[in-house]
């Protein structure tokens, strides 16, 4: 299972984000990676007022404050399926 998070440098709630999301893969594994949006005009476009940006497998889970909580659950259901 593959978890993107998109943010910028020197954005707090990015930080919060990765930090739940390396605290979430001491539980349970998945492929984390970062993509930075100011490295591709077509994600800063898209993304720029969202960050942070949490997808998993390809689909948007959470977006701005990034609940833990909510990340796991999603997981776990991709999990089990």
């Amino acid at each position: 299972m593959k978890v993107v998070v998109y943010s910028k440098q020197n954005c707090c709630l990015c930080d919060q984000a990765k930090k739940a999301l390396i605290e979430l893969q001491k539980e349970m594994p998945f492929q984390l990676e970062e993509i930075d949006i100011y490295e591709d005009d077509r994600l800063l476009e898209k993304y720029q007022l969202m960050i942070p940006v949490v997808e998993i497998d390809g689909e948007v889970i959470e977006y701005g404050i990034i609940h833990k909580d909510a990340i796991r659950k999603r997981l776990q259901r991709q999990m089990s399926s």
